[in-house]
Parts: structure tokens; C-alpha cells; sequence
């Protein structure tokens, strides 16, 4: 059985992104089974400890028997100490699994500090996307959160996204009727990624469309085993993983202002979609 830590940069505060928030992710993940009906994970979900000092867990992480971290970073931009940054690098250098995601503008910027996988990721203040034309607006119907806000839909709903380049394992869905994942939750101010320059350990695997302004943006980059450490996964936003964008009546943050879909509900193939995602990460980053 593999240890797999379910992670977020923030201390718990229930009108927020809390772990709590991720508690169907936590499930279904508990629920896999390997080859021999055994469990395959053993999943253990916390926020981090108050941000005065290095996160226990984060901070000690090299040095511990976790095989994957998977990082929601809901910050604000400082979620992430130096000695947790540190201690995480070393974590994949020795072979560990990372799926790292974030969200809209600068919302988990501390993940930058993070060698390799943190370059994948393009804030507004923070390692911006190389095309200037698209340090712009996306959504323009949340005034208060600029780029990079693509809109791939409400919270609730889905998108149907591409697969990019050569099929990666992470994107096959045998029950698929185009043998690729099609669908992931929808949201309305994602964030993005990209190969970092002269990493030649990955490439962009997954792609959306912006449903405001047409445009493609990617979704997610693959880090395969490398001189630099263990398999990773960059995404675009982690409400591709929590609980409100599996099924709305979940609830969400107070903040929230926009209305919620129901897309993914009416249509259940989506939410299974999303599900062999999450298998398909889970199991390639360890394989």
C-alpha cells in the first residue's frame, strides 16, 4: 500500500479551501483497490500547521515514508515556507510523486519556490505566461480577479477538454468512447501551466477552452522520472478536485459570488471522467 498525502497551504479556516473541502477526493482515493482488490492507498488529508514556523509535515516531508504529495495551493502567496519548499524538493528528488495545483491570478503563488514543478506554474505577479498577449482578461464578469482567469464554465458544470500530443497514460479512459479522458469540472477563472523552458522531463498533456473567449489554455503538464526526481503533475486549478465542483450542494466559501452549474450532476459521465483522472494520476505517478 502506498502513503499518499493529501495537502493544502492554508491553516484550516472552515470559510475557506479547507482539506475538508477535498473530502470526496480523500474517499474515493481510500477506495482504490490494486491488482489484488487490495487497497492501493493509504490517504491522509490535512491543512498545514499556523504559517509562524515550517509546517511540521511539509518541512520534515524528505524525510518521511509518504510516496505522493498532493498540493493544493490555496494561499494568497504565502502558504509555503522556505524550509517547506526545501524540504518538498527534496521529497521528489528522492522519488516521490507530486500533483501540484492552484488557481486563478496569484492564488497559491508560494508554489513557485518549489524546484522544477513550481516553474510549470503562471501567476499574474509571479512567473507570468511568456505570450504577452495572454497577460489579459479572460473572464471579464468577476471584476476582482484578473489574469490569468480562464473561463472554462460555472462551478458545478463541466468542460470537455483535449488531450495534447501522443495519449499520455494519465489521459486513457478505456470506457471513454474516444479512449481519452474527455471531461473535467468546469470553473470560471482557471489558472495555467507550461513546460518550464529547457526541462526536457515534460510536456503539456492537457488543454481547455476558454467558453468567453475561444482561447486554448493548458491544463495540465506531466513531469516524467528523471535525473531531477520522481513523476509530477502540474494543474491548473484544484477545482478540478474539490468537493463543490464534484456536486455543488457540497457548499462552498462564503466569498464565492458566482452561481453555480449543475452540468456535472445532470450528466454523470463527466463526473466519471474526472474520477478515472484522478485513478489514472494517482496510479502513474508511483508506477
Amino acid at each position: 500500500m502506498l502513503n499518499l498525502l493529501l495537502q493544502t497551504t492554508i491553516e484550516g479556516d472552515p470559510d475557506d479551501w479547507n482539506i475538508a473541502r477535498f473530502s470526496r477526493l480523500s474517499s474515493f482515493l481510500s477506495q482504490l483497490q490494486d491488482d489484488d482488490g487490495r487497497p492501493a492507498f493509504r490517504v491522509t488529508a490535512r491543512d498545514r500547521a499556523p504559517r509562524a514556523a515550517p509546517d511540521p509535515v511539509l518541512s520534515t516531508l524528505d524525510e518521511s515514508d509518504f510516496d505522493q504529495l498532493w498540493l493544493f495551493a490555496v494561499d494568497t502567496g504565502d502558504g509555503l515556507t522556505p524550509e517547506d519548499c526545501a524540504s518538498i524538493s527534496r521529497f521528489r528528488r528522492r522519488g516521490g510523486g507530486l500533483m501540484v495545483t492552484r488557481d486563478h491570478m496569484d492564488l497559491g503563488s508560494s508554489i513557485c519556490n518549489l524546484s522544477g514543478v513550481g516553474a510549470a506554474h503562471h501567476f499574474h505577479s509571479r512567473n507570468c505566461e511568456p505570450d504577452t498577449n495572454r497577460q489579459c482578461v479572460d473572464n471579464p464578469f468577476s471584476g476582482a480577479i484578473s489574469w490569468p482567469n480562464y473561463h472554462s464554465g460555472a462551478n458545478g458544470d463541466y468542460q470537455r477538454i483535449r488531450s495534447v500530443g501522443s495519449i499520455h497514460p494519465v489521459m486513457r479512459d478505456r470506457r471513454s468512447a474516444t479512449g481519452v479522458i474527455q471531461y473535467l469540472p468546469a470553473h470560471p477563472h482557471e489558472g495555467t501551466v507550461g513546460v518550464p523552458p529547457g526541462d526536457s522531463s515534460c510536456r503539456v498533456v492537457m488543454e481547455g477552452q476558454s467558453s468567453v473567449s475561444g482561447r486554448r489554455y493548458n491544463i495540465a503538464v506531466a513531469f516524467e522520472r528523471s535525473e531531477h526526481g520522481g513523476r509530477a503533475i502540474a494543474q491548473s486549478t484544484f477545482h478540478h478536485f474539490a468537493d463543490y465542483n464534484w456536486d455543488p450542494s457540497a457548499g462552498c466559501p462564503s466569498f464565492v459570488a458566482e452561481p453555480a452549474g449543475d452540468g456535472i450532476i445532470r450528466f454523470s459521465e463527466a463526473l466519471r471522467s474526472t474520477k478515472q483522472y484522478v485513478r489514472n494520476v494517482a496510479l502513474w505517478l508511483s508506477a
